[in-house]
């Protein structure tokens, strides 16, 4: 019996399925062995030496491995097929004592059988220059995070943290909303003929193109411009037919999957991340198991298999018949920096229609597989084509324009329209017939006034789309970035939008002023470039990292002797200071927020701060606010402020009233639109909608629940 190790125990029963007799499947549950929590782990004296440790909490799961892999015939390391999943299997050859040049490392980029057949039959050594490109990327991340991390502490607030990629993404953030801030609007005017060909009943817009290249900024202006129109007569002096097409996408790369599933189907990064994952490793489908329906899901590239891009072509003639064919097959140019070590995305099999899984998988799951289903099938489809028509019209010496498209064939849009929702882009059924000469009448003229816009923030989709075009990151890191950013208070939402916070600003001011070369978009894009270069070409990964250190430990010295601080102001909490009668302050320290005297050092009394303790109501014994509490497994339970002295604690939150039936203390359930007040004691109960306070009690068990699934 032969062990194979894989990462997920989520694609356990895919893998084990595919592979039949003989092979035993063990998960390693992600990494195994990494540098220490504590402290530094990296000997900078000795060429920045890792020193990795096992991960406190897989300590048992070790030993298990290590005791399956000393019975087997055989070990193979499946991790997943990109730098990472390269590490974790070097890690694990490394606690089974494996040779360096054993031929234990397999592969797939898919969990088909055909995938995973044929890995089984290509074993590999590991490959030693993928290991290092994620050695020095961990490296370096761990330096810049361990030392700049501190160092936000002291000169602004505690418990902060910096980051290689995440700080100059916030820096993104933060020169967009001072674009925002700073942006001041300048009047223009517009001009829209509604017109109506002599004899014809089809009306045509025009639009004025005085404003192209120069604005018409004054309503002066415009009033000039409108009698001179109005004195002339509208007639075509231009007129350009021809046939146009639009192109289909390319498939599905991890940001413009992101990107997609974000403006589409109105899903978050994280949301996006962990459905994809569950359709690479595998969906359960009643009377199947679990079943494994796209390839993998963390790429940059936009390459297809030859035999994917056959597949397409067989299933687009069956389905759709010839014309729907491009002329030669598609094949899409990946972007200089990409690492093209996978596929696009694409579903495994054409086979599963989306519309075949409908009902049979959960709705995430389901959309964003008929997503990837149809970008894919749409990347291997014909062109649309069009009747375009562009008029150029004249009166009282003032150029306008009428354009229009109308369809002749709708190639790949039959399955996916990459035109955006809020394009000016409009398809019409049919366009007028228009000839040069011809002359129109006016049914309206429509002048507006208009101001120029600030540039729109970010969203999580249009973010990561900048640090793709940026060269910030990698797929794999994309969504996690963007989360950290949120989680540290830098960035909050407002709608869809991502908006940098006071305390963003002020970190990211800071290490621009002591760090120039890490919050440098450029930089951060040229060190991806090295680490491909160790990947590719074999650079030597300690060389990449003493590079940057040379020049980060002088700039992180000149920070540390400097006297600047730029602390943020305590916020005043509602607690009043039971020592001397001051409202207390919310402080951040090493643990975590508490309250604090703002008469320190007079006044040093301190007490535990529960950010959302007035949502629960109070204690039904004391009368003292009551806190949401965590047991050690993660669980939500609720406990009086007056712990230990009081030991009430409640599985559900406490409503603050008695029940009028039997006298018992009621609780509340809190739902998505409604409140649940009930007795636990007897059958009464009543609904009340949730008021503004109530939807913060709910807020904070979603985040606490979503803690609990991570």
């Amino acid at each position: 019996m032969k062990v194979v190790f894989i990462e997920s125990p989520n694609k356990k029963a895919s893998v084990e399925k595919y592979l039949g007799e003989g092979y035993k499947v063990v998960a390693t549950m992600g990494h195994i062995r990494d540098l220490p929590a504590k402290g530094l782990g990296v000997d900078i004296e000795h060429n920045f030496k890792p020193e990795y440790t096992i991960m406190p909490d897989k300590k048992k799961l070790v030993e298990q491995l290590t005791s399956v892999a000393k019975k087997a015939d055989g070990v193979l390391l499946a991790t997943d097929p990109d730098r990472e999943g390269e590490a974790i299997a070097w890690h694990m050859s490394k606690i089974l004592g494996l040779k360096e040049d054993e031929t234990c490392r397999i592969v797939f980029n898919e969990i088909s059988k055909n995938a995973v057949q044929k890995g089984l039959s290509e074993p590999r050594a590991i490959d030693i220059n993928l290991v290092d490109a994620q050695q020095a990327r961990r490296v370096l991340d761990r330096l810049v995070g361990y030392k700049l991390s501190p160092l936000l502490c002291k000169k602004i607030q505690g418990n902060l943290s910096a980051g290689r990629v995440q700080s100059v993404t916030l820096r993104l953030l933060v020169d967009r909303e001072r674009e925002i801030e700073n942006f001041k609007p300048e009047e223009y005017w517009t001009l829209t003929a509604v017109l109506l060909k002599q004899g014809e009943k089809e009306k045509v817009k025009a639009y004025l193109l005085d404003g192209k290249d120069k604005k018409i900024k004054t309503k002066e202006e415009m009033d000039a411009i409108l009698e001179d129109v109005k004195k002339g007569t509208f007639t075509a002096t231009s007129v350009k037919k021809s046939i146009t097409s639009s192109h289909p996408s390319a498939p599905f790369t991890t940001s413009t999957m992101q990107q997609d599933a974000l403006n589409k189907l109105g899903m978050s990064l994280k949301q996006t991340t962990q459905t994809a994952q569950g359709l690479y490793e595998g969906v359960d489908i009643e009377g199947e198991g679990k079943v494994p329906l796209v390839t993998y899901i963390r790429t940059d590239s936009v390459r297809i298999s030859p035999e994917a891009a056959q597949r397409a072509k067989e299933y687009i003639t069956n389905k759709y018949g010839d014309k729907y064919l491009p002329g030669a097959p598609r094949v899409y140019k990946n972007k200089k920096d990409a690492q093209d070590a996978h596929e696009a995305i694409r579903p495994i099999t054409l086979d599963r229609t989306p519309e075949s899984l409908e009902g049979k998988i959960g709705k995430p799951f389901y959309k964003l597989y008929k997503l990837i289903y149809d970008r894919f099938l749409a990347s291997q489809m014909a062109d649309a084509s069009y009747n375009s028509l562009s008029v150029d019209i004249e009166s009282g010496g003032h150029k306008f324009r009428a354009t229009g498209r109308a369809l002749i064939f709708d190639g790949y849009t039959v399955l996916y329209n990459n035109i955006p929702e809020d394009s000016e882009d409009e398809v019409s059924s049919k366009l007028p017939n228009i000839e040069e000469n011809d002359t129109f009448k006016t049914e309206e003229l429509k002048p507006e006034q208009k101001f120029t816009k600030a540039p729109a923030r970010f969203t999580e989709s249009s973010l990561v789309k900048a640090m793709e075009e940026k060269g910030i990151g990698r797929p794999a890191t994309y969504a996690q970035t963007v989360s950290t950013i949120m989680s540290r208070n830098y960035a909050e939402k407002e709608g869809k939008a991502l908006k940098a916070t006071e305390l963003g600003k002020k970190v990211v001011d800071m290490l621009i002023k002591f760090f120039p070369n890490i919050m440098d978009i450029g930089f951060t894009a040229t060190m991806e470039d090295k680490l491909d270069d160790i990947e590719y070409g074999g650079k030597v990964w300690q060389n990449v990292v003493g590079e940057f250190y040379t020049g980060f430990d002088k700039e992180l010295r000149v920070a540390l002797k400097d006297s600047y601080v730029d602390h943020m102001p305590d916020e005043e909490s509602d607690v009043v200071c039971d020592k001397c009668g001051a409202k207390m302050v919310i402080k951040t320290g090493k643990y975590g927020k508490f309250l604090a005297c703002p008469n320190f050092p007079t006044c040093k009394n301190t007490k535990t701060y529960n950010e959302h303790a007035k949502d629960y109501g109070t204690c039904p014994k004391c009368g003292k606010p009551v806190k949401q509490l965590k047991t050690k497994a993660g669980k939500v339970f609720y406990g009086c402020e007056g712990y230990p002295s009081c030991d009430w604690r409640a599985w559900d939150a406490p409503a603050g009233e008695k029940c009028p039936n039997c006298g018992e203390d009621m609780i509340v359930k809190v739902f998505s639109v409604n409140k649940m007040i009930k007795c636990p004691k007897c059958d009464y109960s009543r609904k009340e909608p949730i008021k503004k306070p109530e939807a913060n009690i709910n807020s904070a068990n979603e985040e606490v629940k979503e803690e609990n699934e991570e």
